[in-house]
């Protein structure tokens, strides 16, 4: 166990140095900040003095070098605006976790029995239903979808507010947004494990024994059903935590998604820098957990 969780752990830190590198260099391709901070008709001076200040006048190894000792001090620096980065960032968390959470919990409400029903009435038109909206989901653009959601249910019917607030109802209709893949994802996991599971000789001889078939489904075949959908719930909080940027920028949710969007409009390099660092990390750590997890309920895979 020992030496599967070393291996996991190395796997994860060359992981972040890798997305850390790749977006410290590909950021600066997007421009010259200098040119957004100041005015077309500035004189050159000020804007040498502005990238000096900045330290964008050093060479890009040396920049490279700074940033990576610094944020293993746990030092993200400062923001253009002369605001500390992890500050921004710490304001920012609680809205996306939240919104990544409140999609999670749609997601498993919905796929959850979804794939159940349609393992258990195969071929009916239960299953064509459960297929269909996993279909729907996978296919479906998260953009589409949330500007589908405002216009029907916060413009025209009125039911949900159009951005985000204080109340509880304003997590509806960016959950769902966020979530619908996943409730997809879900559906079909769980779908395919009951089938697998169903089949069974334990199934059949709890059914010959007289047991209800909600007995059978729930207690007997869910629980060893349940295995890859903690792999499959992990993945996924990971991804929703990374993947609420569009939905964030449609909801004006003051997340770290529209935050990176609107570092990326200003060139805010360590903004952008320090927004996916943290989204990788929450994204390796989370996969970390459910690797270990996965390894603790199935013992064969430590021994892989």
């Amino acid at each position: 166990m020992v030496r599967y969780l070393a291996g996991r752990v190395l796997q994860a830190f060359l992981g972040l140095i890798f997305i850390t590198t790749l977006v410290f260099f590909l950021v600066r391709l997007t421009g010259d900040p200098a040119r957004i901070l100041m005015s077309d008709f500035a004189p050159l001076e000020l804007r040498e003095q502005l990238a000096e200040r900045l330290g964008l006048d050093r060479p890009l190894y040396e920049q490279y070098f700074s940033y990576m000792s610094g944020l293993v001090r746990l030092d993200l620096g400062d923001s253009f605006n002369g605001q500390p980065v992890l500050d921004i960032l710490l304001a920012r968390l609680p809205a996306t976790a939240s919104l990544a959470l409140a999609a999670l919990v749609v997601a498993i409400i919905l796929g959850l029995p979804l794939g159940i029903l349609s393992a258990v009435y195969r071929g009916s038109a239960i299953d064509m239903f459960s297929r269909s909206v996993a279909l729907f989901g996978q296919s479906v653009p998260a953009f589409w979808l949330a500007i589908m959601l405002v216009l029907i249910f916060a413009v025209i019917l009125r039911w949900f507010p159009v951005a985000y607030g204080t109340g509880p109802e304003s997590y509806v209709l960016p959950a769902i947004a966020v979530g619908w893949a996943a409730v997809a994802g879900i559906a079909r996991l769980v779908r395919s494990s009951m089938l697998d599971v169903l089949s069974e000789d334990y199934v059949r001889t709890a059914r010959a024994k007289g047991l209800s078939e909600w007995v059978v489904v729930n207690v007997h075949a869910l629980k060893n059903a349940s295995i890859p959908l903690v792999t499959m719930a992990g993945i996924e909080l990971g991804l929703l935590l990374g993947g609420t940027v569009v939905t964030e920028t449609v909801f004006a949710w003051p997340g770290i998604g529209l935050l990176t969007i609107q570092a990326l409009q200003s060139d805010d390099f360590p903004v952008i820098q320090a927004a996916v660092f943290l989204l990788a990390f929450i994204f390796v750590f989370v996969n970390l957990v459910v690797d270990v997890m996965y390894a603790w309920l199935d013992p064969r895979i430590r021994y892989a």
